[in-house]
């Protein structure tokens, strides 16, 4: 405040404009009331950033398992050759045996298949080879019968389904041997080591 011929002159510095404090009070008051605002919704965007990459990695890792799960590479017809090879020898060998038998073997035709056969198609053979066994020995008939071809379809740990291709010379005596072909649908099993068919079918 000055004093200049009995006028008093207040000093502006001395008070302040009202409205300028006003302003600079709420503008304090927005930055401290914004700062913990601002770092809140970074919190909240980490967190739905990281549940976003944690769906997509879920995605991807059933996407994955999917892919390595499809039919063509649980397959191991596709990839194990070996195992492959040794269920068409048995299921062949098998096969040959079953389905040959002369009047005076079928005794040994019978033991064969309670080996070789099992489950379904052990009962169904069972069943017909009755009949089959007194066909030979009235007309004196001889089958031979051979695997020429066998494909693998699907190979598993313990079973296996196989296209298999015969061909089968019947001989009756005082006669002249006829020749059939015969397609069969095999399912195997493996059991004790080795590869037994529990179902036939024919095609």
């Amino acid at each position: 405040m000055t004093r200049t011929g009995g006028t008093t002159i207040e000093d502006a510095s001395s008070n302040p404009d009202p409205d300028a404090a006003v302003r600079d009070e709420g503008t304090d008051t927005a930055e401290e009331s914004g700062t913990p605002r601002h770092a809140h919704w970074r919190r909240v965007l980490a967190a739905v950033l990281a549940v976003a990459l944690l769906a997509a990695g879920a995605a991807l890792f059933v996407r994955a398992q999917q892919l390595r799960d499809t039919p063509a590479t649980s397959n191991r017809a596709l990839t194990d050759t070996a195992e492959t090879s040794r269920v068409v020898g048995d299921v062949s060998s098998a096969l040959g045996k079953v389905f040959s038998y002369s009047p005076q073997g079928t005794a040994v035709t019978k033991e064969s298949a309670k080996r070789l056969l099992a489950g379904k198609a052990l009962q169904q053979y069972a069943a017909l080879f009755g009949q089959v066994e007194k066909q030979a020995a009235d007309q004196k008939l001889t089958l031979t019968s051979q695997a020429v071809r066998a494909g693998v379809t699907r190979l598993g740990a313990r079973s296996a389904h196989l296209l298999v291709f015969l061909d089968q010379v019947y001989e009756r005596e005082g006669k002249a041997a006829t020749t059939a072909a015969a397609q069969l649908s095999v399912t195997a099993e493996l059991r004790g080591g080795r590869w037994v068919i529990v179902d036939i079918t024919s095609r």
